[in-house]
């Protein structure tokens, strides 16, 4: 998890700055800034682990809170509710910041391209840590990241979450707008792909916090 030690304590878009929006008059309704003072941290840890770049991933959750707060009372009425439409944004919003990049400096957007790898390999490490004594013996570090990888998106997001950030199954539902068993399931199905790809075993009714 993001060590607030390092000067990176400060969140990417003060409540002041919320309240003024571009010379807006704008009145922050109570829901938004709890729901800011919850999630933005762990919205920023996301987006600093995957961007690797602290500067950028406070630009995009900066962008991420602007977006709802421009449209907060419908956003509320949201059918899949506030929390997984944010993260839903907080996805596009870091996908479209990587592929501006991309148009705008090509060198860049290949060192961030690298740096993904980076974050990839952490997590890699972390889940080694995890399962030290049962992939200890596969010894494929290489075999792990290849596996972590090719996670479909939401299994990855709970992988990078739960290890690599050390956030609690409950914690991650909320984040990301499910259900604390999907998460589970989620995190259930990454975690055996990853040992078929190995060729180790899990146990079926091991239930990892």
């Amino acid at each position: 998890m993001t060590d607030d030690s390092d000067g990176f304590n400060t969140l990417p878009a003060s409540l002041e700055d919320l309240r003024a929006l571009r010379g807006i008059r704008y009145e922050m309704p109570a829901t938004l800034e709890a729901f800011y003072r919850r999630y933005a941290r762990a919205q920023l840890d996301y987006a600093a682990t995957i961007l690797r770049d602290k500067e950028a991933a406070a630009t995009v959750v900066r962008g991420l809170y602007h977006h709802l707060a421009m449209g907060w009372t419908v956003i509320q009425l949201e059918g899949c509710g506030p929390e997984l439409y944010a993260w839903r944004t907080l996805k596009m919003l870091v996908e479209a910041h990587t592929r501006q990049t991309l148009a705008d400096n090509p060198r860049q957007a290949a060192l961030e391209a690298r740096d993904r790898s980076l974050a990839i390999g952490q997590v890699a490490r972390a889940t080694l840590d995890a399962y030290r004594i049962r992939m200890a013996d596969a010894q494929s570090s290489v075999g792990l990241y290849t596996a972590l990888a090719a996670l479909p998106d939401r299994q990855f997001d709970v992988m990078i979450l739960h290890y690599e950030l050390g956030y609690p199954t409950q914690h991650i539902a909320d984040i990301m707008g499910l259900q604390p068993g999907t998460v589970r399931t989620h995190r259930r199905l990454a975690e055996e792909r990853i040992a078929a790809r190995l060729g180790i075993d899990l146990d079926a009714d091991e239930e990892r916090e």
